[in-house]
């Protein structure tokens, strides 16, 4: 007896047909989701040659939402909600709520119904969590204020789509829609909606209160067993479990349970490492999510509605971009602030699909409303890049016009001034610091130590308002704004001290700055060897601090010092390395990778052999002896006992 090994083969080919397309869409230097998407297309049924089983996909990609949705509940964090819900919270839910109306709107004009257009609004309000992290972790801008505020303005947005999940189901009846599956209520399209909230309130106390200390218990018990396999087969059992038992027992949806379920390991101390067990295969059943949404997809029927699709692109990119610009900037920060977040959100992904799906499930979407919306995320994503790429002629372009750009970021008011009075003397002489993060905190600390003047400029209101009251000069906004720079005393200013992340804004505060005091002196963060290159490139008299780089030296002058070597030499070794700039050594002149460790391991090799004199100036490539090095015997690096009393890293 044969049978046809369905499930293998549907696993084979979507894997496969998504690692191709993946591949091929970053290399063009796409999100892999657009990959994913295209490739569930082409082995979808509406297009020839080969077909995977789509009854199967969808079960399959089930697990993958189960996972997605444990994945966002690990990384849920109030924290960072509560650091910029000022903006987050009622920017989201004004975004949202104009974003759901034109959807309705356009829904109601396709023909599809009040429940049609409900759906279509909902679903392109909420943006991709994993291109928008991505994208901010692509460009250094995870960290910095409008990173923070467009991931807290996601977690807002996502918030809401649970809420959706659960009262979907219940007033789908109401929209023109059927009920979610099963036995017919018995209380009436409002009493289920009643009896659904109430049952998902119960769900959630009892994670909240049981869950939340049953589970951190569980894990903890099974990682002193010292088993990865097992750690890894709990987390996964708590999450498909827990996802199960939401839906069988309460009602509620998997996507729901498995939130939750990850919003509870995410109290452990073991969090991290079940994010990190729980990551491949969350990402191998999401990669099958995507290949499932895209197997829906009909070429030619998206061939046949061009309007349509421009008309869910636009309410996605125009809408999206222009309401939550608006919103930014109407609650008073700076503009790079508010194309930032706009750029970053202007897009959906795959809570869109999960409401999508259900919203088909419930009779509300039309296959043809799914299949519009399928095809304005990929596109959306496919040109979310583009968007990025434009915030810095976009802001040049409103920076060209002061009036529109003093109305834009009209309510930083006083504190984008420096204040006045009759005990305080202007500035002369001073230091501009831009950033006032880590970095800036401990630059701040030594400028404020030795008594020199300098002006802090932050986008953190907050951050402006305790400096003054510390009776610290600071400035609120943008350190790119040439007005601001003026403000801060750029033409009368010793040097400005650039300590942001974002290497793009760095770039704009450079040549602002250059361009308003040509004299004045520049030290600049940077992250990596083009940065560097380029500001040199772009202006004189800067210093520019590769980060990375003064870890490497810094960690290999200590390692050297453990194993002997004396405190000149490994000042001397450390400072070639700095000057090659590469932060690599090597004994011929071609490029070579491995940063930091690849110096450590290879000068330590070095030092374990007994190496010479001579070899060590073949590691820096530049002879000791020019810079003033060392005039110690050669087995110096064999004699030479530890001695760290002269060493400035471990000196008190």
């Amino acid at each position: 007896m044969t049978h046809e090994p369905v499930l293998i083969s549907t696993i084979a080919i979507g894997l496969t047909a998504a690692f191709i397309g993946g591949l091929l869409a970053r290399r063009l230097r796409l999100p892999a989701i657009v990959g994913y998407l295209i490739a569930g297309m082409v082995i979808g049924p509406f297009t020839p040659g080969l077909v995977a089983d789509e009854a199967i996909a969808t079960e399959l990609a089930e697990i993958g939402v189960i996972l997605l949705m444990f994945g966002v509940g690990i990384q849920f964090s109030f924290r960072d909600l509560l650091a910029v819900r000022s903006i987050a919270v009622p920017g989201a839910i004004g975004q949202v709520a104009v974003a759901t109306l034109l959807g309705v709107l356009l829904g109601v004009g396709l023909g599809w119904g009040l429940g049609g257009g409900i759906v279509l609004g909902l679903a392109v309000s909420v943006a991709s969590t994993v291109v928008l992290l991505r994208a901010l972790m692509e460009r250094n801008e995870l960290d910095t204020p409008q990173g923070r505020i467009a991931v807290g303005w996601l977690i807002v947005e996502d918030i809401f789509t649970v809420v959706m999940l659960i009262l979907l189901p219940t007033i789908a009846p109401l929209l023109g829609g059927h009920a979610a599956a099963g036995p017919p209520g018995e209380f009436g399209p409002l009493g289920e909606m009643l009896l659904a909230v109430a049952k998902a309130t119960v769900f959630a106390l009892l994670m909240g209160i049981f869950g939340i200390r049953v589970v951190p218990w569980l894990l903890g018990v099974v990682a002193r067993e010292g088993s990865r396999e097992l750690f890894t087969l709990a987390v996964l059992a708590l999450a498909l479990g827990i996802a199960f038992a939401s839906s069988a027992v309460f009602g509620v949806s998997f996507a729901l349970g498995a939130f939750l379920a990850g919003a509870v390991v995410s109290e452990s101390d073991m969090s991290h490492q079940a994010a990190a067990d729980a990551l491949p295969l969350r990402d191998a059943f999401a990669v099958l999510f995507f290949v499932s949404v895209g197997m829906l997809l009909d070429p030619a029927f998206l061939l046949a509605q061009p309007l349509a699709i421009l008309a869910v692109l636009l309410l996605i990119v125009g809408v999206k971009w222009s309401t939550k610009f608006f919103i930014v900037a109407a609650f008073g920060y700076p503009l790079r602030t508010g194309l930032t977040v706009a750029a970053g959100l202007a897009q959906i992904g795959e809570f869109s699909f999960i409401l999508a799906s259900l919203g088909l499930t419930l009779g509300l979407l039309p296959m043809e409303g799914f299949q519009l919306l399928v095809a304005g995320a990929l596109l959306s994503i496919t040109i979310n890049p583009l968007l990025f790429g434009a915030i810095t002629p976009i802001e040049a372009l409103l920076r060209r016009r002061p009036r529109l750009a003093r109305l834009l970021e009209r309510r930083a008011g006083a504190l984008a001034t420096l204040e006045g009075g009759a005990g305080k003397e202007p500035l002369r002489g001073h230091a501009i610091l831009c950033g006032y993060g880590r970095v800036g905190r401990m630059i701040a600390s030594a400028l404020k130590r030795r008594g020199f003047p300098y002006v802090v400029i932050t986008q953190d209101r907050r951050e402006v308002e305790s400096l003054r009251d510390e009776g610290i000069s600071a400035l609120y906004g943008d350190a790119s704004n040439p007005e601001l720079l003026e403000g801060a005393g750029i033409h009368e200013a010793r040097t400005i001290i650039v300590a942001i992340a974002d290497p793009h804004a760095t770039r704009l505060v450079v040549e602002r700055a250059r361009a308003a005091n040509e004299r004045i002196s520049l030290v600049v963060r940077t992250h990596s060897d083009a940065e560097v290159s380029h500001l040199q490139t772009v202006s004189g008299n800067i210093q520019a601090v590769h980060g990375g780089r003064e870890l490497a030296v810094q960690m290999t002058r200590y390692t050297l010092r453990r194993f002997g070597v004396s405190a000149t030499e490994a000042e001397a070794i450390a400072q070639g390395l700095r000057r090659r700039g590469s932060g690599e050594p090597h004994i011929d002149r071609r490029p070579r990778s491995g940063g930091g460790r690849s110096i450590i391991a290879r000068l330590v090799r070095r030092s374990r052999r007994a190496a010479s004199h001579d070899e060590i100036e073949t590691v820096i490539d530049e002879p000791l002896a020019d810079r003033g090095g060392l005039q110690q015997p050669r087995d110096a690096l064999t004699t030479t006992k530890p001695d760290v009393s002269g060493d400035p890293i471990i000196r008190p």
